[in-house]
């Protein structure tokens, strides 16, 4: 590489998640970025394997828990880890990766835990989005809404700022129902899939100016005391410079049983099978199994789910309750099932 060659973008996956909507196939030891519910690795893996263009990208930086060191170290071996001490939610973890860096560095922000099908187009953005990262602005990658979810935020499109490039004017955090059709059918909303272009030196700028308190304790080292808040609210929000690069690459954030099952393609009778499973006469079922042969006759709709420990049903519609299960065995102090 010349001197004066543009230096290479540094991926910053954040891996610090627990997944706990996806109990009983992500725990606490295996969390979800951890699970190969795809063919093609981890869900880690394949996040690394999106920036794995040295032409375009530099060996990433993976901010995890410090429980998750070994098993990370083990799917990335070639990667930088930050450890956190404990989990403060995205704004903290990528304050860490951004004092690890250049000021003069751009990031892009990933989930570790998120499917994005057309990784070239998704590369393709990024290529887009650099110059405006470079000039200052923070970038954030818009997802096309393909229905009306009220599960995810949403940005709203502004101005063009260049081809494929646009002011972003507000941020919505899960509309109700209505809300969302309105969105979806006006085409001006994009989802808020959590993944960001920007300078380390204007991301921790903007942190000190709109939130010191995560500033001075990541800065200083006492991380622990952090705020625990999302970039979204830290930052995105409230910052001058936010530009949004809408794209339609085949993501989701997974983020439930329903969206797996989406994910996973269903056959005709809409049903996602995957393991030691059979569905029959069964219609819109997700069934997974990496324990016992799991056999669902005559039913409709449900998630069944079986580990060797472990069996969930529930109704897909509820998917997102499961996290309510966690909760509940904790309650009950039955942490050796999470």
């Amino acid at each position: 590489m010349t001197s004066d060659a543009p230096k290479p973008i540094v991926p910053v996956i954040l891996s610090g998640g627990s997944g706990t909507r996806l109990w009983p196939l992500s725990r606490r030891a295996r969390p979800k970025q951890l699970l190969e519910l795809f063919e093609g690795g981890s869900m880690l893996a394949q996040t690394a394997a999106r920036v794995d263009d040295a032409a375009l990208f530099a060996p990433p930086l993976v901010v995890a828990g410090a429980e998750q060191e070994g098993a990370v170290a083990a799917v990335l071996p070639g990667a930088r880890l930050i450890l956190e001490p404990q989990g403060r939610n995205t704004a903290p973890a990528i304050a860490l990766a951004a004092l690890a860096a250049a000021r003069d560095d751009v990031l892009l922000v990933l989930p570790s835990d998120h499917l994005i099908r057309d990784a070239e187009g998704f590369r393709d953005a990024v290529r887009r989005a650099l110059p405006f990262a470079q000039a200052g602005w923070i970038v954030t990658f818009g997802m096309k809404a393909e229905r009306a979810e009220t599960g995810y935020g949403y940005i709203e499109r502004g101005e063009a700022l260049g081809e494929g490039v646009f002011a972003a004017t507000r941020f919505v955090e899960k509309p109700d129902a209505a809300t969302a059709e309105i969105y979806v059918a006006g085409g001006a909303h994009d989802w808020n899939g959590g993944l960001f272009l920007m300078r380390a030196g204007t991301y921790l700028d903007a942190l000190a100016a709109h939130a010191p308190e995560i500033f001075a304790a990541v800065s200083e080292g006492r991380f622990e005391e952090a705020p625990a808040l999302s970039i979204d609210y830290a930052v995105m929000e409230k910052a001058d410079k936010v530009a949004v690069v809408p794209v339609a690459v085949g993501w989701s954030d997974i983020g439930s049983f329903e969206a797996l099952h989406l994910a996973c393609d269903p056959d005709a009778d809409g049903n996602a099978v995957a393991g030691a499973s059979l569905a029959l006469d069964a219609k819109g079922c997700l069934i997974r199994s990496e324990g016992p042969l799991v056999v669902a006759i005559g039913v409709e709709d449900l998630v069944i789910v079986a580990t060797d420990d472990a069996v969930l049903v529930v109704p897909r519609a509820q998917s997102q309750r499961v996290k309510d299960a966690v909760e509940a065995l904790k309650a009950e102090g039955e942490e050796r099932w999470i």
